[in-house]
């Protein structure tokens, strides 16, 4: 039977006690138990799409704003039959009585994928037909369809000149400090600088949670950080533990196909509604995506060299408590884009704190796999995973402390401020047409 949080109880205590009983069981569940519905299987496409797209050079998909569009025509179709909760940006002129559901979100995620992706038309081609063929026909799956598809194109003509994929010129520096290419990656500018500069989805500008940015060259701050991921990040550091080695590698993969991945499985467990799902997942990855535009207003503002540069050229920063190391390198690659806010660290802290808004606790079970590593990780709390967050980018090489800090609190602040805006649960009274 499908379970609804927000029927059981308005009170954030109740709602936590049900969501940790939900989860407790759900991860003693084996992965075979998963009930999959067409939100999670859309989500699923998704990711499939958007990890076929990485490698691409035409379409070049934004950390986490594609995901969201998906999700937002998702949540908005099905909310538009649903009623339950706020429109998040379109609310279709469709006849929404007695329309499917399944049909809604299929249709509307479809649509917005082939909107965006047109060389992957093939394979959405095929899963919408598999999708359409579950769903019985009648006037419901044609209203579904049509409610789906309104709403997917009154979103992307929405965003059609919001600076997504835009080309946007950068000019390397020089210096102490200043980025520089990251060593064998291609000697062009750093990955989506367009992102920096597209229109978010809820904040008001991409620098409303500019952090304070990192410490300054001479300082204690930056020599303690530097000496930190030198010794720790070293490539076979012999000061670093096999089991810190693991924990650098495990969170090598990119954040979002990670949480892409994880999250439809830690979703699909709980067996929840299927505008229960949309809710949530939409909630995540809006959060998600305006951490990421945060995170590359901060990455191409402060424009800070990656410690890969700075340990080589630490006898240029000016600081008497730091050391060149001439033939360092990172345990791990380091990703072709500047150091400070860690992408990671804006992905984490956003999807953490919308589940945490969403579920009202963080003491939540995780269980969490790495395609860089094919193991798994378990956590007992969200905090436990962030910490650990914070030290796999210094055991990996790529990142200082602080930087990873502050871009977890650039993803609190975002999806904080998409749970106080959006996702509302609304009055239910009268017909809905």
């Amino acid at each position: 039977m499908k379970r609804s949080l927000d029927s059981l109880s308005f009170s954030k205590n109740v709602r936590s006690a049900v969501a940790t009983a939900i989860l407790g069981l759900a991860a003693a569940l084996p992965a075979t138990n998963a009930m999959a519905d067409v939100v999670t299987d859309w989500s699923a496409h998704a990711t499939e799409v958007l990890t076929g797209a990485l490698t691409s050079t035409d379409e070049r998909p934004g950390f986490g704003l594609h995901w969201a569009l998906v999700h937002v025509a998702i949540y908005d179709a099905v909310n538009a039959i649903d009623g339950n909760y706020s429109v998040f940006a379109v609310r279709p002129d469709s006849f929404t009585r007695g329309a499917s559901m399944d049909a809604a979100a299929a249709s509307a995620a479809y649509r917005m994928l082939s909107r965006m992706f047109p060389s992957r038309q093939a394979s959405l081609d095929a899963w919408y037909a598999s999708s359409l063929a579950a769903i019985a026909d009648g006037p419901g799956k044609s209203r579904g369809i049509a409610i789906g598809r309104e709403v997917a194109d009154k979103l992307y003509a929405k965003r059609a000149s919001d600076g997504r994929l835009a080309t946007v010129t950068y000019t390397f520096g020089s210096g102490p400090g200043v980025y520089q290419a990251t060593p064998g990656a291609p000697p062009t500018a750093p990955i989506t600088p367009w992102l920096a500069k597209v229109t978010p989805l809820v904040m008001s500008t991409p620098w409303q949670f500019r952090g304070d940015g990192p410490p300054a060259l001479g300082s204690a701050h930056y020599a303690a950080d530097l000496n930190e991921t030198k010794q720790m990040g070293m490539k076979n550091s012999p000061y670093r533990s096999a089991e810190q080695t693991e924990i650098g590698k495990f969170h090598t993969m990119n954040p979002f196909l990670f949480w892409g991945t994880n999250l439809n499985r830690f979703v699909n467990d709980l067996g929840l509604t299927v505008p229960e799902n949309a809710r949530l997942l939409a909630q995540v990855y809006v959060s998600a995506a305006d951490a990421a535009i945060a995170c590359w207003d901060g990455k191409f503002y402060f424009n800070r060299w990656r410690p890969v540069t700075a340990i080589v050229n630490a006898d240029l920063d000016g600081n008497l408590a730091t050391a060149s190391q001439y033939d360092w390198l990172p345990q791990e690659g380091t990703p072709p884009h500047q150091e400070y806010p860690a992408g990671h660290g804006c992905a984490t802290g956003s999807i953490l704190a919308a589940m945490r808004h969403y579920f009202g606790t963080q003491n939540l079970p995780l269980t969490l796999t790495s395609t860089t590593t094919a193991t798994t990780r378990t956590y007992e709390s969200f905090k436990e995973l962030s910490d650990e967050v914070n030290d796999a980018r210094v055991f990996g090489g790529m990142h200082l402390r602080l930087s990873v800090e502050d871009g977890q609190k650039i993803g609190r602040k975002a999806a904080g401020l998409v749970a106080a805006k959006h996702f509302k649960q609304v009055w239910r009274g009268g017909d809905r047409y």
